[in-house]
């Protein structure tokens, strides 16, 4: 049994002698399609997240505020007389 160490470490199998060949012929083909798709959507959502605050900023500049509901005439007797002033007409 003739073993020579070095020499089995130069032979590489025909499989993966293809493999280092296509690795070093590859070439830049533009971008990767799924970072195309994570750009687009990213890209909407922030567009939709921003477009919201605009309107949001937007209609608090622009839009009354909003009415108080008016308060029964028995509720305010009941406040007037829990702060100790008596209501009028009594």
């Amino acid at each position: 049994m003739d073993y020579d160490g070095d020499a089995d470490f130069d032979r590489v199998p025909p499989s993966f002698d293809r493999v280092k060949t296509a690795a070093r012929n590859v070439e830049t083909q533009g971008f990767n399609p799924g970072l195309i798709v994570l750009l687009v959507v990213g890209g909407l959502i922030m567009l939709f997240l921003v477009g919201n605050y605009a309107l949001y900023v937007y209609a608090q500049k622009t839009l009354p505020p909003k009415k108080k509901k008016p308060i029964s005439k028995k509720k305010m007797k009941k406040e007037r007389l829990k702060q100790g002033v008596s209501a009028p007409g009594e």
